[in-house]
């Protein structure tokens, strides 16, 4: 609205102001203009009054006086009339139908005082005409002796208020005339005014509606160099310096939010009231899994773990510490309180999955539990049929040869145990050595199939293969990718029953070749799906049907095609079967 506007207010406070001054300076014209009237009048009568007492005195004919107040009636709207002690008296005009009468200025006891008392009277009242008509008229009286030839008088002059009144009125026209133009004139020059003044500051509410709106480059243009003018220039200093911290906010912002996207570990804050309002991708991972878990389908609810650490962090004010299990991980969560002064606003978690690190170190344990065992059988055995050799336990020669026949075979297995153990090593240390050749890979895969047909009739395992024809050769290590081959397809076929199938396929894709190797053995059960590249894991070791290997294998295996910058995978179902698939991308040369 008009009036809630800065124009309007400041117009409506400077015309207030005006009309007030206006109002009490028209006030007190008015009352001055008056009695500056009424005086006058009293002072015109009064001059008249004593130009014909003067007359009277200097011993001029009562003609003379009258002849003068006859003037002065024609010239200022004046009556006069001369009283003497015996009675006698003269009008200025021969009209007396408007005039007092003399017995008046006998009668009335203000009037009487000129001659009785000999002072100058100044009255005003209702007085009754001449003419018996009993006409009344508001008349200012003035009444002053004189002594002429020894005898006393008095002279009376007065005039009609109407005439005092009608100056009075010419003169209120003219002051609200005056009034009633400067009014105008000031409604006028207060709405320019205001409209001037206020033109920079409408500009400045624009361009503070830009800012608003994030557009810090608006500027106010500066006019003048006044207050207003010092006002923009504030301002425009103002947004640019907005415009410089907003840009290094968003600096630090996106650093931060980069920051927390890239960390491994997931942080979450809390604010004072415990609910959730920044996390990263891994808390949000957390998070999702616990709600997963849980099965709570409130998408705002806060982890009862993270909750409890939030209380307690509140209630003790230090940093807090706690393990969680969510979905089989296991999560370290070190919670910490924030501070806006000496007042706790929140607190940050932080949650470090130590899944990994939990089960690298159970690894190292196994690893160190199952060399152990694997060196164990074999030792023990070297040391038992050793002893038996000595003691003479094997009295023939056949039985000695068995028995040293077995000590050969333990040590040869110890043997590959260590140098499975070398290789992987130097594997899993980057000292890998591949002895690169173009190869055909359809050749490579029938050479492998050929190779172990007969070992799968021996297990009474049918192999079949489903080799496609590769276009193009590929840069590959041959023995190297037939050590994965033979050990897969030795798993495959140990751990299919008799009369099941085992099968070879080779396939070519877009960007590299794909080998699978499946079988319709026992199956790994889901839980032992994502260990069976470790070192030393056995799914099922009662599955391998009395020849047990080392467990280093499927390690191996990884190791290998990694090298090559290739993947290998696993997909199982307990008791339908399991394929392993080898994929070797780039690398490649055309023939």
């Amino acid at each position: 609205m008009f009036w809630r506007s800065v124009v309007g207010k400041l117009w409506a406070t400077i015309l207030l102001l005006v009309s007030v001054v206006l109002l009490v300076l028209t006030v007190l014209l008015l009352q001055y203009f008056e009695h500056f009237h009424s005086e006058q009048a009293e002072e015109q009568l009064l001059n008249h009054a004593s130009l014909i007492v003067g007359l009277m005195e200097d011993n001029h004919p009562g003609e003379a006086a009258v002849s003068m107040g006859s003037r002065i009636a024609e010239n200022y709207s004046t009556r006069s009339v001369i009283v003497l002690d015996e009675d006698e008296y003269w009008y200025s005009s021969g009209d007396t139908s408007h005039e007092l009468p003399v017995e008046l200025f006998y009668a009335d006891n203000d009037l009487a005082r000129v001659m009785n008392e000999e002072e100058v009277v100044v009255e005003r009242g209702d007085y009754e005409l001449n003419g018996g008509s009993g006409a009344h008229q508001e008349l200012l009286v003035v009444g002053m002796p004189f002594v002429s030839d020894g005898q006393s008088g008095a002279v009376y002059l007065y005039q009609s208020l109407d005439v005092v009144e009608e100056a009075s009125s010419q003169t209120k026209n003219i002051i609200f005339l005056s009034a009633g133009i400067a009014i105008i004139l000031t409604t006028v020059f207060a709405f320019f005014l205001t409209t001037r003044i206020t033109a920079p500051l409408r500009r400045m509410r624009k361009a503070s509606l830009e800012v608003a709106k994030g557009n810090f480059n608006s500027k106010v243009p500066i006019q003048t160099s006044d207050e207003i003018g010092l006002l923009a220039m504030a301002f425009n200093r103002m947004a640019r310096t907005l415009n410089v911290n907003l840009a290094a906010l968003n600096r630090e912002k996106e650093q931060l939010s980069r920051i927390l996207s890239s960390m491994a570990d997931g942080v979450i804050t809390l604010d004072r009231r415990g609910e959730m309002s920044v996390m990263n991708p891994p808390a949000e991972a957390f998070v999702e899994a616990w709600r997963y878990e849980k099965v709570s389908g409130d998408q705002a609810a806060l982890p009862e773990e993270i909750g409890h650490l939030f209380r307690e962090v509140v209630e003790k004010e230090e940093e807090q510490l706690a393990e969680v299990d969510i979905q089989g991980r296991n999560w370290v969560i070190v919670m910490t309180p924030l501070y806006d002064e000496e007042v706790i606003r929140g607190a940050v978690a932080v949650l470090r999955d130590m899944t990994e690190e939990r089960l690298h170190d159970k690894l190292r344990k196994d690893f160190v539990a199952n060399v152990s065992h694997e060196l164990r059988t074999p030792i023990s055995m070297l040391q038992g049929y050793s002893e038996a050799i000595i003691d003479d336990i094997a009295e023939s020669e056949e039985e000695k040869k068995e028995l040293a026949k077995i000590i050969y075979d333990e040590s040869l297995r110890m043997g590959r145990l260590v140098n499975e153990l070398l290789d992987l090593a130097r594997m899993e240390a980057g000292h890998i050595q591949l002895n690169r050749e173009q190869t055909d890979m359809t050749a490579f895969a029938k050479r492998v199939y050929r190779k172990f047909s007969t070992v799968a009739n021996e297990h009474d395992v049918h192999l079949t293969e489903q080799i496609r024809t590769v276009s193009r050769h590929y840069l590959i290590d041959e023995d190297r990718m037939e050590q994965v081959l033979t050990n897969l397809i030795d798993n495959a076929i140990r751990h299919t029953s008799e009369n099941g199938r085992v099968t070879l396929a080779l396939e070519e894709e877009e960007d590299g070749v794909r080998i699978d190797v499946e079988d319709t053995g026992s199956g790994i059960p889901d839980e032992d799906l994502p260990f069976v590249f470790e070192r030393f894991y056995k799914a099922d070791k009662a599955r391998t049907r009395g020849r047990a290997g080392t467990g280093l294998g499927l390690s191996i295996v990884k190791n290998i095609v990694q090298a090559h910058s290739g993947k290998v995978s696993v997909h199982s179902k307990l008791n339908e079967g399991t394929t392993f698939t080898v994929f070797i991308p780039g690398r490649k040369e055309y023939e």
